[in-house]
């Protein structure tokens, strides 16, 4: 169970961030239109707190890149698990490599945090064909209210076998905590501005 007080951290947080991302929506907006037109968001299903949620993110991709994905199976650098990666993704815009390059395509999801659909710190929001593809001691995670950064992420999730990765989500939920996510939240903005692909 959530402590009390993790709804006020996400809205001190989230709000300032959401007023960012109105202010970036111009400039990247116009980025994106030139190189690859509309739309500039995209709205993608993930799972949190039991349910299907949109997340909206700045479009980093070529329009109909989801519908590729099938394709570009064989280059999925993720073998040990349902997620899919692949780290040079053909299916990146110019803008989009620049955008997630330093973590500006997720400003968006400030909005999402400000909804209630995901906090701040949480476990990784992973798409449903890949919830449902979770060994069953794995599945309860799909009850837990994603977040836009967390545990796994900061300790190198795209670098770690699939089975560390939501074991240590896993640990997340069960030790929730104010002092757990003020140290996530502190790695992150260390990570980012060391690494901002590290997140």
């Amino acid at each position: 169970m959530a402590y009390r007080g993790k709804r006020i951290l996400d809205f001190i947080v989230a709000l300032p961030a959401s007023i960012i991302t109105v202010v970036l929506t111009p400039f990247i907006g116009v980025a994106i239109a030139i190189e690859d037109g509309f739309p500039i968001f995209v709205r993608l299903d993930r799972i949190s707190g039991g349910k299907v949620i949109r997340v909206w993110k700045f479009r980093s991709m070529i329009r109909g890149a989801h519908a590729m994905k099938k394709e570009l199976d064989g280059l999925n650098e993720r073998k040990d698990g349902p997620l899919f990666k692949i780290k040079n993704d053909p299916r990146l815009t110019k803008t989009g490599k620049l955008l997630r390059k330093f973590r500006l395509d997720e400003f968006p999801q400030a909005w999402n945090v400000l909804s209630g659909d995901i906090s701040l710190v949480g476990p990784r929001p992973h798409e449903p064909e890949e919830i449902s593809k979770y060994p069953p001691e794995f599945k309860r995670l799909a009850l837990a209210k994603s977040g836009l950064t967390g545990l796994s992420q900061v300790m190198g999730a795209s670098k770690l076998p699939f089975k560390d990765e939501v074991a240590l989500d896993i640990y997340y939920v069960d030790h929730e905590s104010f002092l757990a996510d003020l140290k996530i939240l502190g790695k992150t903005i260390a990570i980012l501005f060391s690494d901002p692909t590290g997140v």
